[in-house]
């Protein structure tokens, strides 16, 4: 199916998914403005916000089965296969965010639906952010989602961890939102646009690879991106941001926001400044100061919730090696990781939520000791969750790992696919100990681990995660035929773009 986004009825068409899940979010506004003062109208909500995300998975998927691409370049959405497989990202990370919350908010007595809200519209930014083809698009999305985090991580009023974990977050973010939007202003006064495509071919047919006042515009978008992603070092939000917030929005964060930032940032490099090769250096720089620092910072943790955030800020690393090999090695490896990455720290995040309470800032590795004992099935979980995030075999997270290290390597670029495997090993350091309690060490009383436990959203959200993980671990080829696809589409969207009318800066 081939749409002309300059009309306007094919433009909506190709902005179904967006559009279906904006109306759903009209319509959940309306439901909390009238009902939003018992736990019922809680679990409302969160029944009304599964059918939204489910509803506009369906219509990203459509618009996937129907092969919707593009006619000529797009101008200010794209519609290739790395936008839909990234809808799905964000929408899943989003859906299954839904299920671990709904007995984390009635437990922690957060009966505000306003919740589920923020988390719809958050989605909708992310989604924006995936499939921008205009720095502006891109900047809306980033924005859009960006002030729902903000009131999320500081959702729960009574906490004051809460309120500092969303001030700081609103601080820094407008702070990083700032070098983002000045990085767009400097890339436009040197190239005329901020259309990706059209930016790309300013580059090759200007001449401007070496132009100063682009070159500061790309290295400005860099730092804003970086700071979305948790690299170092503008991760220094990160870890008191997530052991402040509600722990489903910590994953959450942890995931779906980090998918957005890397999908927008693989877009915006592989698109518009695929000819411009200082990027690369600066991306190899942040990989290797983000996978060093966060898996030496991450070893010192004792408590759970803060070494995840660390262990986030290294992943982040990881994600940058692929980043850092370009769009034609990179991006398949990229989707790959992403999905492995978003199902182990959402479900890792969720067990955490069922072990602890007021926010589980608290929660040490040592007090996980005994829980195979009395809660096999959770200690199980969590101990896939841990491996598969080192990248053991047979789990998705070493498929993933491998997939970027034979990008890396293709790309001539061997020394970072050996300090990947290197920071890997460091994090079993810190992955292994979390087992190593559950299983080898005993339960303080028999009553340690009574009020651990998922409900039936849960089980099932928790359920779906594991086995997934250990399915794309031993039969990962669907999963890898659909991210190299994704990165063919994308390449070539990027590369149809040369033969575009060009046209000089100030028209």
């Amino acid at each position: 199916m081939t749409l002309d986004v300059s009309n306007y009825p094919q433009l909506l068409t190709a902005l179904l998914p967006e559009l279906v899940l904006s109306a759903w979010a009209l319509i959940l506004l309306l439901v909390v403005a009238w009902r939003h003062g018992t736990a019922r109208d809680l679990r409302l909500a969160g029944w009304l916000t599964l059918v939204a995300l489910a509803t506009a998975a369906g219509a990203a998927w459509w618009l996937w089965w129907q092969s919707a691409h593009a006619a000529g370049i797009s101008t200010m959405i794209a519609v290739d296969d790395f936008r839909f497989v990234a809808d799905w990202i964000f929408l899943g990370g989003a859906l299954l965010t839904v299920l671990f919350s709904m007995r984390y908010l009635e437990r922690e007595g957060l009966l505000a639906p306003e919740y589920y809200v923020l988390l719809v519209f958050a989605t909708i930014g992310m989604m924006l952010m995936g499939g921008g083809e205009d720095l502006m698009v891109i900047f809306l999305g980033l924005e859009l989602m960006s002030i729902c985090l903000y009131a999320l991580a500081g959702f729960n009023r009574r906490s004051p961890r809460a309120a500092e974990a969303g001030l700081k977050y609103f601080l820094l973010g407008a702070f990083a939102s700032a070098f983002l939007l000045y990085g767009i202003a400097l890339v436009y006064g040197a190239t005329g646009t901020t259309n990706l495509s059209l930016i790309g071919v300013q580059v090759v047919s200007l001449e401007l690879q070496h132009a100063p006042l682009l070159l500061l515009g790309v290295a400005l978008l860099l730092i804003g991106f970086g700071f979305k992603v948790a690299a170092v070092p503008f991760h220094m939000w990160a870890p008191d941001v997530y052991d402040g917030s509600p722990t489903p929005v910590a994953g959450y964060m942890a995931t779906a926001v980090k998918a957005a930032a890397f999908a927008a940032l693989f877009r915006v490099v592989g698109e518009a400044f695929g000819p411009v090769g200082a990027w690369r250096e600066i991306v190899a720089g942040l990989a290797i100061t983000t996978m060093v620092a966060g898996n030496l910072i991450a070893l010192a943790q004792r408590s759970l919730k803060r070494m995840l955030a660390y262990s986030s800020v290294a992943h982040a690393g990881y994600l940058l090696v692929a980043v850092a090999t370009g769009v034609a090695a990179g991006s398949a490896a990229f989707v790959f990781y992403l999905v492995a990455y978003s199902l182990t720290t959402l479900a890792a995040f969720a067990l955490l939520a069922a072990k602890g309470r007021g926010g589980e800032s608290d929660v040490q590795i040592d007090d996980l000791a005994g829980l195979a004992a009395q809660r096999p099935w959770l200690a199980f979980a969590l101990s896939v969750c841990m491996l598969s995030l080192l990248g053991f075999p047979g789990t998705a997270g070493f498929i993933g790992k491998w997939y970027i290290l034979v990008a890396a390597m293709s790309t001539g670029q061997g020394w970072l696919a050996a300090l990947l495997v290197l920071t890997s090993v460091v994090s079993a350091g810190y992955y292994l100990p979390v087992v190593m309690a559950m299983y080898m060490q005993p339960a303080v009383s028999t009553e340690a681990h009574a009020e651990v436990c998922l409900d039936g959203f849960g089980r099932v959200a928790m359920a779906v995660a594991v086995a997934g993980l250990l399915f794309f671990g031993v039969a990962p080829n669907r999963l890898l035929d659909l991210s190299k696809t994704s990165a063919t589409v994308q390449r070539g969207a990027a590369a149809g773009a040369i033969a575009a009318p060009t046209f000089s800066p100030g028209h």
